[in-house]
Order: C-alpha cells, then structure tokens, then sequence
C-alpha cells in the first residue's frame, strides 16, 4: 500500500473507518494504522475518533495529470507537455536531469506533491509541505548554445506573474534574477539547470516553486517575508488550474523567446521589476558592488550604475537586496519558500 493510495482516499476531508480504508486499500486494519502514522514523516497529521475512523482535517488538493492536461488542450488548443504527477521525489529538477540521457522529449513536467530534497539558489533548502505548493520541473530543448539561453530564468519568471495576473492577484513583481514577489513578500522561486552543448544543442530543465497553499507550521523556519497564492487571492485556488495557467503562459513566453531571446521580452519584464530605481548591493564571485539598479539589458544582465558608471552583472552566484543606505544589507536567508 502506498502513500497515494492511502492520500486518494484521505483527501476528500471526511472520516473512513479502519475497516474501509483496509477493503479500499486491500491490506489489514493493522496495516492501515502502520502507514497513516508514517504519514507524519510529511508532515501530515491524521485525525482518529473512535467510532468514526481516520480523516485529514481539511483534506488535500492533490495533482491530476489528467485533468491539467486537459485544462491546458482547452486552452491552446493543443498539448505541448507531457505531464507526470508523483507523490513524492527528491527534487523534480534533479529528476529530470537524471532522466535526460533517456531522450526525453521538450515539453516533460515533472510534478511532485511533496519534495525531500527540493532546491532553491546556491544549494538552499526549498520549503516543500505536502500537497500545500507547486513544485515542478520542464524540460525545455534549444538548438541555439548557451548564449541563446541569456535571460531565459527572467522570462521564466514573467510567465509566472503573467499567469497569476491573469487568475486575478495584483501586486506582483519581479527580483532579478529568479524571484516572484508580490506585495513585497516572496512568492516563488525559478533554478534553471543546463546540459549539453554550449554552441548547439541544450537541454534546460526550468524548476518553479510557487507558494499557493502554505502552512504556516511548515514555514516557520523562513527567514524572510513570504507569501501565498491563497492569501494574495484571498481564496484557495485549485493547485492543478493554477499550474496549467502556468504552463500555458510558459508556452507562450517560450515561444516568444525561442524568437527574439530576452530583448523580445524586456519590456514585459520591466513592468514587474520591483528594484529599479532603487540602491541595491549585488554580491557575485565574492565580490560586494553597491549601486543604483537601472534595469536590464537585452541579455537578461542587471545594470548596475556606480559612480555615475552603468556595468552589467550576469548570472553566478548573485544576490540582490534593496537597501535604505550604503553598506551592509542582511544577508540571504537560510531558508526559502521555494
């Protein structure tokens, strides 16, 4: 018996008795009682009452392959993924970069109700409570090398918030280089990962993290303002329609970029791009710059202007973080609601 059995039943909210979770699941009472206690190992705690049976209060809004599937044929009229549902991986990323040498074909989701091993930028842990987030993984082919792929995790990001904008949350923005904000608290992560051949053919696997349904005991340990789809909604949406609104807005930002790179989207993204304008410190290869942030060029690269002097700074290992004076600015969490 596992855990998706036993969560498929579970998820509508309601009691089942020992007796017919066993019949369900084709297994003993004491069998069943073994494996809803191993559910808190997800953080998923069971309800018991005698002469009611089990329940998960509230139940859980699991992924359907399926029905995402379908949601997102209804509206492009065709079906450019080939979406997978688990219950549980280490990461989706590391998943379908295991998977790449099997030729899997551009377009592959990987989707997880629960990650063990998620990450977020420089190797962070990403915040995964079960069935509460989205966390998923796209394998994207291009045959245009690596320089092609300059701006892409920006583009990445613009597609989320024009998602979310289209499901009505307002107050979303952009943090160069991989950050989804909204109303000044974080609500998503990107970590793009490549492989292949830096003139020719290259495999990227695109992850997002997007807060929708967080517990707030699963995030106490964030050491920075967060937030959720439900609270920016004021409602709880549905997590499979808010991923296919997000891969049909994925499909269409990566066309745009598969024909013009980032200078065909800049503009888009500077409309979200919540630290223009203002002094910012960047720290990349162990170097510390401090300057006004201008925006970005056609490449994705954040302009930087320093004594009067505009450089751009691509990609590494760099942080951004608006500051109210020059000097330090705190440093990164160690933890992220990716």
């Amino acid at each position: 018996m596992d855990i998706q059995a036993v969560l498929s039943v579970l998820a509508d909210g309601e009691f089942h008795s020992g007796e017919e979770l066993g019949a369900k699941l084709g297994v003993s009472r004491a069998a069943v009682w073994k494996r809803l206690q191993s559910l808190e190992s997800y953080g998923l705690r069971v309800e018991s009452v005698r002469g009611k049976g089990y329940c998960l209060s509230g139940g859980l809004d699991l992924l359907d392959a399926d029905e995402i599937g379908a949601l997102i044929q209804q509206r492009l009229g065709r079906q450019p993924f080939a979406i997978e549902c688990v219950p549980e991986i280490d990461s989706t990323n590391a998943e379908l970069m295991r998977r790449l040498p099997a030729g899997l074909p551009s377009g592959t989701v990987c989707a997880a109700e629960w990650q063990s091993a998620g990450r977020g930028r420089r190797g962070r842990a990403w915040v995964s409570p079960y069935a509460g987030n989205l966390y998923f993984s796209v394998l994207w082919r291009s045959s245009g090398g690596a320089a092609a792929l300059e701006g892409l995790s920006l583009a990445v990001g613009l597609a989320v918030v024009q998602a979310l904008e289209a499901m009505g949350v307002d107050d979303l923005g952009l943090k160069w280089p991989n950050d989804v904000w909204q109303a000044g608290r974080k609500l998503g992560g990107i970590l793009l990962e490549m492989q292949g051949d830096a003139t020719g053919e290259c495999q990227v696997v695109i992850g997002i993290g997007l807060n929708v349904n967080m517990p707030a005991a699963a995030a106490e340990h964030i050491e920075q303002a967060w937030t959720d789809v439900s609270a920016a909604l004021g409602a709880s949406p549905k997590r499979g329609l808010v991923l296919a609104e997000v891969l049909v807005a994925l499909d269409k930002v990566l066309q745009r970029f598969a024909g013009g790179g980032f200078a065909a989207l800049k503009s888009d993204w500077l409309k979200y791009d919540v630290c223009r304008n203002q002094l910012a410190r960047i720290e990349t290869g162990g170097q510390r710059h401090i300057g006004i942030s201008r925006g970005v060029n056609d490449q994705g690269g954040l302009l930087l202007e320093i004594d009067g002097r505009v450089e751009a700074i691509y990609g590494g290992e760099v942080s951004l973080r608006p500051v109210s004076v020059l000097g330090d600015a705190p440093g990164e969490p160690s933890g992220e609601p990716r």
